[in-house]
């Protein structure tokens, strides 16, 4: 296949995204409108100034814009705007199933109800389906710096909407911050019959990825690029089969690496990792789905069929129930069938 048309089938095609942040899916428009109706200083004055201050250095740069700026969802209202206005974009990119992190710990330290950032969310996801045709999913997200017991209390207040949440994450600052750290909270998760995973691997060592399968045996690995520096490793995830919901534009903008040229996406899917493409906190990065398999198309030559590979991926690493995967799996084939996809 051609790269023009490629690159068209790249858009139309139908895509699963699991490695996506609510908070960090704020357009600058919508931040605005909510720090107004709040009464929240962002301490930005125009979207523009806003907008300019993306250029990160490293991780910690990002998640302290990242911080400051989810400090304008305040109601239930706020919080499903938020997730509401992510579907209907993710949906223009051809998203036909989501699976979304939020970070409780975030939002209930600053005197939020549990409950109304969940019921804000939760209404938004069944407001998607009926209105955008695609299914979604909420994970829960314990923040890494804070104390275990903090993420307890997260576990606990969850307890209320267990049926209603595909499961718990991990994510934050990784550095001094190993899974290792969680391994209780995990296994309590887990012990209450929910699906976990872990950002590990992004800043971290190809170690972190080793606890997380080891020690807090995720279902997926979020991020996970730095395993290509243990073969090991590679080894080892290839023949698992755990899942990289790898998130490129993301990697780059934060400098894991310097160029998408230097992302070892190809090389791991090509070891037979199943790594799956995803937009991490898309305003901030650059692009949404479209925009991230584009980039590692173009930087890192893939194939259709490796295109389509890294689709599957995505449908088979979902957490979905068997007659949605087989939904999934059919529109993805009926998509693709029939294209050459040399």
């Amino acid at each position: 296949m051609n790269t023009p048309r490629l690159d068209a089938a790249i858009a139309a095609m139908p895509k699963v995204e699991l490695h996506m942040h609510l908070e960090g899916a704020l357009e600058p428009e919508l931040l605005f409108a909510l720090a107004a109706r709040n009464g929240v200083d962002i301490g930005y004055a125009t979207e523009a100034e806003l907008r300019g201050a993306y250029a990160f250095t490293d991780l910690q740069s990002f998640l302290d814009l990242y911080y400051a700026g989810l400090r304008v969802l305040r109601t239930e209202r706020d919080f499903h705007e938020m997730t509401l206005a992510y579907l209907r974009r993710a949906r223009q990119d051809n998203v036909v199933h989501a699976e979304v992190f939020v970070s409780p710990q975030a939002h209930t330290r600053r005197g939020i109800p549990f409950e109304a950032m969940f019921e804000g969310i939760a209404a938004a996801l069944d407001e998607g389906a009926r209105e955008l045709g695609m299914t979604a999913g909420l994970i829960l997200g314990f923040q890494r710096h804070l104390p275990e017991e903090d993420a307890f209390a997260t576990l606990r207040a969850a307890e209320r909407v267990g049926d209603r949440i595909l499961g718990f994450g991990m994510g934050g600052a990784e550095l001094g911050n190993p899974p290792s750290n969680f391994t209780r909270v995990f296994a309590a998760a887990r012990a209450a019959g929910h699906r976990v995973v872990c950002h590990a691997g992004e800043e971290g060592p190809p170690a972190y990825v080793a606890e997380a399968v080891d020690l807090l045996k995720v279902d997926r690995v979020d991020h996970g690029v730095r395993s290509i520096e243990d073969p090991a490793l590679v080894r080892r995830l290839a023949e698992s089969g755990v899942p990289l919901t790898v998130c490129p534009l993301s990697n780059v903008a934060l400098r894991v690496y310097d160029r998408m040229e230097d992302h070892p996406l190809a090389l791991l899917l090509r070891a037979g990792v199943k790594v799956t493409v995803n937009s991490d906190d898309p305003p901030y990065f650059g692009g949404y789905m479209t925009a991230n398999f584009l980039a590692v198309r173009a930087a890192l030559a893939l194939s259709g069929a490796e295109i389509r590979q890294l689709a599957a991926n995505a449908v088979e690493a979902s957490f979905v129930d068997a007659a949605r995967r087989a939904a999934l799996r059919a529109e993805l084939a009926a998509f693709w069938d029939g294209r050459a996809l040399a």
